[in-house]
């Protein structure tokens, strides 16, 4: 039972980690090339980063609406036109190159991306029981680590190739291939997993629909989730820092050492690389020792300041040093996210809250990433990599108290939700 349960299982979290993995490669591709698109378009560093600001800032919104329509909408339906929707605005892009134009598009891509996310992370929380769950989460992020190395690897490829606009051809056609795989093969994927949940579950035979509207008084639990209002700003926090190294990186790494824009753009191959490691850990670290999710995202924290201070410190010494450790930076800032975005909604399912909630403190890692790429861009330009630097420490930094402080409140409500 235990084997046909992890199977049936198996197929649904495979295929949200496929998802996931094109939903990045739709939706980072812009950042990758976007050192690329500066010299080859002719525009200024803040013009090009204002697309990805845009969409950032849609996605964020877009996570509190498709959030709310999660839990009420077909999350299976939601996120096709999620994937249909992020393959236009990627073939438009190369189409029409203009700073306003790829401004609009990046920002409807922002929000079709933002379909993806709450849907499925309620798909998720009722087809699957809780500890799979933590284990299903850590593999579909797996599937944002696989997608950025994917386009960082492509990324240089295609501007040798045929330039930097053959990358969204190609990542629009993958978005457009799994759509189909999607709708065809999702349905079954959730009745399977549904039925080996229920009847590991009950010890019968019964086959019952997996449960996903909402139950219960959610204005009583919202009342007692006042506490994610101290865990919010730490996910910003987070955001600032994972998206902001991802997408900056390779411009810090070119103009620090000189390197060329191909080069400078395979050097952020090893960001999503060492972030599955530290997804590794940190699961680990979560279901085996700490068991407080708060004082896990706390412990991780304080490793990413670390590391950020000796970036500083260390900023011209070698580019493997500056390369490493931005990537034990990044992993730690994917560590918190899946503790804090992925995990902390789970809490909500017994209410049918679960997308609500998701889309909810994800907006916050998009607040996040908004304010890094335009504010680290206008901080490059003004002051220098080296400011930007000493600015990610001080965010670490603030984003260790911040999840340090929340951590006794959380277990008191731990203890009401469940």
């Amino acid at each position: 039972m235990k084997e046909e349960k992890e199977s049936r299982g198996g197929m649904l979290i495979a295929l949200c980690t496929i998802c996931y993995f094109i939903s990045y490669l739709t939706r980072i591709n812009y950042g990758a090339v976007l050192l690329e698109v500066e010299r080859a378009e002719g525009i200024s560093k803040v013009a090009a980063s204002m697309a990805v600001t845009g969409s950032f800032i849609t996605y964020g919104a877009g996570q509190l609406i498709s959030g709310w329509l999660g839990d009420r909408l077909k999350p299976e339906k939601m996120i096709l036109a999620g994937l249909l929707t992020t393959a236009g605005m990627n073939l438009l892009v190369p189409i029409f190159t203009e700073p306003g134009m790829i401004l609009v598009f990046w920002c409807i891509n922002g929000f079709a991306q933002a379909m993806i996310w709450p849907p499925m992370v309620r798909i998720m929380s009722a087809c699957l029981d809780g500890d799979t769950y933590k284990k299903a989460v850590v593999r579909v992020t797996w599937g944002s680590s696989a997608g950025t190395i994917a386009v960082y690897l492509l990324a240089p490829a295609c501007i040798r190739w045929k330039g930097w606009k053959s990358l969204f051809f190609l990542c629009a056609a993958g978005a457009i291939c799994f759509a189909v795989v999607w709708i065809k093969g999702v349905p079954a994927a959730m009745k399977r997993a549904g039925e080996a949940r229920n009847r590991a579950r009950d010890g019968t035979g019964s086959t019952p629909r997996p449960t996903m509207a909402g139950t219960g008084r959610p204005g009583r639990l919202l009342s007692k989730s006042a506490v994610l209002v101290l865990v919010m700003p730490a996910i910003v926090m987070q955001g600032v820092l994972r998206d902001g190294i991802t997408t900056w990186m390779p411009s810090y790494v070119a103009a620090t050492f000189s390197l060329d824009s191909s080069s400078a753009i395979l050097s952020g191959v090893v960001l999503p690389i060492f972030s599955i490691v530290c997804l590794e850990i940190t699961s680990v670290l979560n279901r085996k020792l700490i068991r407080n999710e708060l004082l896990c995202a706390g412990v991780v924290f304080l490793t990413g300041f670390c590391g950020s201070l000796l970036l500083a410190f260390l900023s011209s010494v070698h580019v493997l040093v500056s390369v490493g450790l931005a990537a034990l930076v990044t992993g730690c800032m994917y560590g918190v996210n899946v503790i804090l975005v992925s995990m902390l909604p789970a809490f909500f399912q017994k209410k049918g809250k679960v997308s609500t909630i998701s889309g909810l403190l994800n907006s916050c890692t998009y607040v996040g990433s908004a304010l890094s790429s335009y504010g680290i861009a206008w901080v490059a330009q003004e002051k220098g990599w080296q400011s930007v630097l000493w600015l990610w420490a001080l965010v670490a930094f603030v984003g260790t108290l911040l999840s340090l402080l929340c951590t006794r409140r959380w277990n008191v409500f731990k203890t009401d939700a469940s």
